[in-house]
């Protein structure tokens, strides 16, 4: 059972048009099948309560999140509506309450163990451009020599989550690495290619080992994932006494509210501001 390619086509076109990137509409694409194929009918023939069925299963038996909760729930939505001019009121499909899940910091003394424990140059590179940054594990995967301006001392990230370009810290410790691996390797087209397939990126699979390999060999018992360096940068800011504006540009966040969940578990001392009244003359 495959999604009818007239209704790919027109959820593909649908979802260009509107400016989704290539990955997200690869995602897309794959959950319909999936859930054509799990059901045995065509997605036209989806009934709303076929739909919360299969969405039961998997949240109870399967374990999915609620991030890919909501992106079935999108995927459906857009062909309904969008390709088949359907009103999702009558759906009655409403999203999940958000996980209030607080990010898994790293203190700065295992980061360093992380790093100094990585002799792999390529490797090193990647931990420290990642943590240093506050960079995605896409963004670091698409990231080109280019990217890298060693004279205003940043890094840009060309179309980021959202299809968004920033800038980002370049640090002089990370510069220094990235010369040393540069010259050694002499990438041609991305800043990480896998070895003897010159003009690749690295896959998402290989990153993600790079850093639960060097947290494993670091001795960290925390459970550690790509992308927990990247909170590790937050947090560290945010404890340095960086704005949280800033952070949020740093980071690449359209919300305010997405970086303020830092403030959840950074330990701020409050010993090193003063109040308000202190600076008020009463007698």
């Amino acid at each position: 059972m495959n999604l009818n390619k007239t209704f790919e086509s027109l959820q593909i076109k649908e979802m260009q048009i509107r400016n989704y990137s290539p990955r997200t509409i690869k995602t897309y694409c794959s959950l319909l099948i999936k859930l054509e194929k799990d059901l045995g009918k065509s997605l036209y023939e989806v009934t709303t309560e076929d739909f919360k069925n299969w969405l039961h299963y998997l949240i109870t038996k399967k374990g999915i999140s609620v991030s890919t909760v909501n992106q079935l729930i999108s995927a459906f939505k857009i062909f309904h509506v969008d390709v088949c001019h359907r009103k999702w009121e009558e759906f009655h499909v409403r999203r999940p309450r958000k996980e209030k899940k607080l990010p898994i910091v790293l203190s700065l003394q295992e980061v360093q163990r992380m790093i100094t424990v990585t002799n792999n140059i390529k490797h090193r590179a990647i931990l420290m451009l990642t943590y240093s940054a506050g960079l995605r594990r896409m963004e670091v995967l698409q990231i080109k020599p280019r990217d890298i301006d060693s004279q205003r001392m940043q890094v840009r990230i060309v179309q980021g989550k959202g299809k968004k370009d920033r800038y980002t810290i370049l640090s002089w410790k990370t510069l220094e690495v990235l010369r040393m691996y540069y010259k050694l390797e002499r990438p041609s087209t991305y800043l990480f290619e896998p070895m003897g397939r010159k003009g690749q990126p690295l896959s998402e699979r290989t990153v993600e080992y790079i850093v639960k390999n060097s947290a494993k060999n670091a001795g960290i018992k925390k459970e550690v994932s790509f992308h927990t360096l990247r909170h590790c940068f937050a947090t560290h800011l945010l404890e340095a006494g960086v704005n949280l504006r800033q952070i949020q540009q740093f980071m690449g966040h359209t919300s305010l509210k997405t970086t303020a969940v830092y403030l959840h578990v950074a330990h701020i001392k409050t010993s090193e501001f003063t109040s308000p009244l202190d600076d008020i003359t009463l007698f």
